[in-house]
């Protein structure tokens, strides 16, 4: 009998060229494959949720593949351990009905982005937040950062809605539509989000779906913001001009993380 199981990972994209898997760059997919066809002793190939681009990481990633073996899905997240390298571990797995996709069941995706905010970098964040430039957020004044915050919470919750996102969209994809409907949108400080004592910004956006590099473009507008170039009003503007030369900066794939996926 065929199973189809789902498995929810995570992993560190710092090393690797996106998720989908590739003729010859190392990417997250072609890790996984690997890893369930030594474990099940049959070519396993797996549908992930996203494509997550090369160096963007995941705390909740769903796939699902399927199987002829007879391995207890509750048994695949310790019994994969060992043919995974350290930067992709399994959280938990379960038997889904045989209609069950990845990506195409999925209704709404919530993506983190975190600034390091500071004059110099941090070691323990290296390729895990972006590193902005700018005096460290423990230095700025309680009243300062908590105004920032807000405003920054304010230009946010611009995004929400359905609109056409032309504006945040990279060149590099072919989609039917530009319009994404975004249901929440919010920044808050994420010190010890990394378990480390540095303090962090996270935006954290939730929607039925993102155009390319959308989030990163969201998230270099949001700098620009901090730093005064624009103000949360000027948000809606850019939505509305579909220009992407109205919008910040793409920011680095290094602060961006997959945090949930929703069914």
């Amino acid at each position: 009998m065929i199973r189809n199981i789902a498995l929810t990972i995570e992993y560190c994209g710092t090393d690797y060229c996106g998720w989908q898997i590739q003729d010859s760059d190392p990417t997250v997919q072609a890790v996984v494959e690997r890893a369930l066809s030594e474990l099940c002793k049959e070519d396993i190939h797996v549908t992930g949720c996203s494509r997550t681009d090369s160096g963007v990481h995941a705390v909740n990633f769903v796939l699902n593949f399927r199987t002829a073996g007879t391995i207890p899905a509750d048994r695949f997240p310790a019994a994969l351990s060992s043919f995974l390298p350290g930067d992709v571990a399994v959280k938990s797995a379960e038997e889904v009905p045989e209609s069950f996709h990845a990506r195409f069941d999925a209704k709404f995706k919530t993506y983190r982005y975190y600034f390091y905010i500071a004059p110099l970098p941090s070691a323990m964040l290296w390729k895990r937040s972006w590193h902005v430039k700018l005096p460290a957020l423990d230095t700025v004044p309680e009243n300062e950062l908590t105004a920032s915050i807000e405003k920054l919470g304010r230009a946010a919750e611009f995004f929400t809605g359905t609109h056409d996102f032309s504006a945040f969209r990279a060149e590099g994809s072919n989609v039917r539509s530009t319009v994404r409907t975004i249901t929440s949108a919010r920044v808050f400080a994420a010190a010890r989000e990394h378990g480390q004592e540095h303090p962090e910004l996270c935006f954290e956006v939730r929607g039925n779906g993102f155009l390319y590099n959308m989030v990163r473009i969201m998230a270099g507008t949001l700098i620009d913001v901090y730093k005064g170039k624009l103000s949360p009003e000027d948000i809606p503007d850019i939505i509305s001009s579909r220009d992407r030369t109205k919008a910040g900066m793409t920011a680095p794939p290094d602060g961006l993380y997959l945090y949930k996926v929703e069914y």
